[in-house]
This record gives structure tokens, C-alpha cells and sequence, in this order.
């Protein structure tokens, strides 16, 4: 990559630390939030589940909406509406101004996140998209390792609208370093709604959709209850608790970059056998939750892997879009962040269902067997790759022997 396109992904990756801090930072200012708005935890606890919604229905449809126009102002404008939503949270007195502020946050930034990766793809070398992708992808996973740590503790320390005045100041930070950096050549792809909506309809997409879904899924029905785990199960003091957090997000952060070598090359072929990996290192915690060491390596091994499919499912919806329907490459941009909430969802949903009705170890081999889903998935969507390029071969062969 040339010193250019280095600092754009740079740039990119501040973009994403700065809308991860923001999204997950108040799950740490919870209590000050119930506490500031007298509130019950509960109701405060909305506002996650409120954003991760809005994240996944809005995202797509507003992306598909913005596609047609440039992509320099069109970042510019939703990163100073990202400013604008974090200072509202900021001023926020109640509870239903908090909300709605939060809910124009998450939509801003569902459509900011997928404009990243379209402008990734579209300005760094083919060979090089996977890295520069991964990279990208990393500054959401830093962001829970030092941004929303970062921000706890200014929320705790100086009130929990300190916090969101922090974040929108790494937001204007973000701004000016996109102005510089950001193509400003990068048009919109001239569709209709309807058009791009077509996507959709496609069965390799819905196919592909599910892949990160089941595959965060997985993770999350244990992730969710590993508090409850490390305590009950395995004894941990609570002073202690924390820490383990501290190792699992510092080892995730090597789970993206794996996945960028991954997505280098083959990397859906790749992928069908890191879901059984995974599967088999789920399980595992089932058997090593006997050990406290024993179940420190499971979980450190379920970070591993959490992230490995994140650029190779980018590239492939990017990719999918530019052979079926090449109007709608920056919905398709938008398809691995809003599959990954809806897979965070589906796995909460599930432990919780687990934890209700089994033991609570019992979360480690359910987990398991939706990363075989994920890996079943997987292997549909390699074979139908495989058998359209030996369809497209011999077409290719046959025109070639009719000019002959």
C-alpha cells in the first residue's frame, strides 16, 4: 500500500475505536445511568438492546438509501451527526431524550461502519483488502480493550455525561483526521431502493447472512452468562473477574488480524474448518471447567477465534454484490456489522434460555453446536462457489473451442 492508502486505513481504524467506545461504553456507566435518572437497571439496560436493534434495522436501509451520493461528505455529515447525537446523550436530563438519542447514534453508526469498508475496499489494492480490512475491524475490538475501559472510568470519576462529552471529542478528532484522508473521488452508485432491496432476495446472500450470525451466536451463549461462570463454576473472587475480561479482550484483538490473513486467500474454503475449531474449543470449556487453568485456555482460545471470519464475510457480501447485484455493494458493506448484532442477540437469547432450563456449564456445548451450524452454512455456500466457477470453466471452454 502506498503512504496514502496506509494513513486511510489508519484513519478508518480511529473511525471504528471511536464508534465502538461510544456503543459500548455505557454498558460499564449502567448504574450511574439508573442511578443519575432514577431509573430502574433494567430500563437503563434497554438502551443496549435499544441500540443493538436500531443497529441492525436501520444500517441496511439507510445505506442502501445514502449509496448514491459521494462518500466524502456523505461520512463528514454522519460523523458531525455522530458528534451532535454523543453531545446530546451528553445533555441528556431524561430518559426518553437518552434513548432517542442513542437510537440516531446507532443508526449513524451502522451506516458509518459499512461506508468504512466500502471505501477500504474500493481504495487499497485487491490483494491487500483483507489486511486493510482487518485492521479496520481491529479498532472495534481495541475499543472494548481501551476505549470503553477508558471511558468507565471518566463516567465514574467525573458523572456518566463526562463520558459521552469524551466520546463526541474523539468524534471531532475523527473528523478532522477523515477530512484529510477520505477520497474525495469515491462517487455513489446511481440505484433505486428497489434495486439495491434486490440483494436481498438472493439466496447466497441470506445464506452468507447467517454465517458471522451463527458464528457470534456461538460465542455470545457462552460470553453473555461468563461472568455467572467464572463466579459459580469456577470460583473466581470478583476482585479477579475483571482481569479475565482483560485477557479475553486483549486476545481478541489477535483474533481480527488472524482472520485478515485468513481472508487473504480462500478464505470461505478457510473458514468451514475454523467453525469446527471453534466448536471443539466451546465444548472443551465443558471439560476444562473443572480446572480453573484448564477453563483460563478455553477462554482464552474462544477470543481466539471470535473475530477470525470478520474480514473474509466482509469480502464475500462485497464480492456477492458486485456479481448479482453491483448497485448495491455498500448495502453489502453494511450486511457483517448488522449480521454480528443480530448474532449477539440470537446468542444472548439462547443462553439465557440454556441458563433457565439446564446448568449453566451446560451453555459451553450449545455454543458448540451452533458454530456447527455456522461450519454447515459455510460448506454450502464453498460448494456453490465452487460449482459456479466450474460452471463459468466450461462455458469459457466451450466459447473458446466455438472460435476455434
Amino acid at each position: 500500500m502506498t503512504r496514502y492508502q496506509k494513513l486511510l486505513v489508519l484513519n478508518l481504524f480511529l473511525l471504528t475505536f471511536v464508534l465502538g467506545t461510544s456503543e459500548f461504553v455505557i454498558v460499564g456507566l449502567l448504574t450511574e445511568v439508573a442511578s443519575g435518572l432514577n431509573i430502574a437497571i433494567s430500563t437503563a439496560g434497554t438502551l443496549v438492546s435499544a441500540f443493538a436493534i436500531s443497529f441492525a434495522i436501520g444500517t441496511p436501509i439507510l445505506t442502501a438509501v445514502f449509496s448514491r451520493f459521494a462518500k466524502y461528505p456523505l461520512m463528514l455529515s454522519l460523523i458531525a451527526i455522530f458528534i451532535a447525537g454523543n453531545m446530546m446523550t451528553a445533555l441528556s436530563g431524561s430518559y426518553g431524550i437518552l434513548l432517542v438519542s442513542r437510537l440516531v447514534t446507532a443508526i449513524v453508526t451502522g451506516v458509518l461502519i459499512a461506508l468504512a469498508m466500502s471505501v477500504a475496499s474500493e481504495s487499497v489494492p485487491p490483494e491487500k483488502r483483507g489486511s486493510a480490512i482487518s485492521i479496520i475491524f481491529a479498532g472495534f475490538t481495541i475499543a472494548s480493550v481501551v476505549g470503553v475501559p477508558l471511558g468507565t472510568s471518566i463516567g465514574q470519576k467525573g458523572g456518566w455525561h463526562m463520558a459521552f462529552w469524551f466520546t463526541a471529542l474523539l468524534g471531532i478528532v475523527s473528523l478532522i483526521a477523515s477530512s484529510a484522508t477520505i477520497p474525495k473521488g469515491l462517487k455513489g452508485a446511481k440505484s433505486s431502493l428497489k434495486k439495491q432491496i434486490r440483494l436481498f432476495a438472493n439466496p447466497r446472500i441470506i445464506i452468507a447472512f447467517f454465517i458471522p450470525a451463527f458464528s457470534i451466536a456461538a460465542t455470545y451463549t457462552v460470553y453473555t452468562y461468563l461472568t455467572p461462570i467464572l463466579h459459580d463454576v469456577l470460583a473466581v473472587p470478583d476482585r479477579y473477574i475483571s482481569l479475565v475480561f482483560l485477557l479475553y479482550g486483549v486476545v481478541s484483538v489477535f483474533s481480527t488480524f488472524i482472520g485478515g490473513k485468513i481472508a487473504a486467500n480462500n478464505g470461505i474454503g478457510k473458514l468451514r474448518f475454523m467453525f469446527l475449531v471453534q466448536a471443539v474449543i466451546l465444548v472443551s470449556l465443558y471439560v476444562s471447567s473443572r480446572s480453573l487453568a484448564g477453563a483460563l485456555v478455553s477462554i482464552s482460545l474462544i477470543a481466539l477465534l471470535v473475530y477470525v471470519m470478520n474480514s473474509t464475510m466482509q469480502l464475500y457480501f462485497i464480492d456477492l454484490a458486485d456479481k448479482h447485484v453491483p448497485s448495491a455493494k455498500d448495502l453489502a458493506s453494511s450486511l457483517t456489522p448488522v449480521s454480528v448484532n443480530v448474532g449477539i442477540a440470537l446468542g444472548s437469547a439462547l443462553g439465557g434460555f440454556v441458563t433457565t432450563s439446564k446448568q449453566l456449564i451446560d451453555v459451553s456445548w450449545t455454543g458448540g453446536l451452533v458454530a456447527v451450524a455456522a461450519a454447515v452454512l459455510t460448506w454450502i455456500s464453498y460448494r456453490l462457489d465452487h460449482k459456479t466457477q466450474h460452471s463459468y470453466q466450461q462455458k469459457s471452454s466451450c466459447s473458446g473451442e466455438a472460435i476455434k
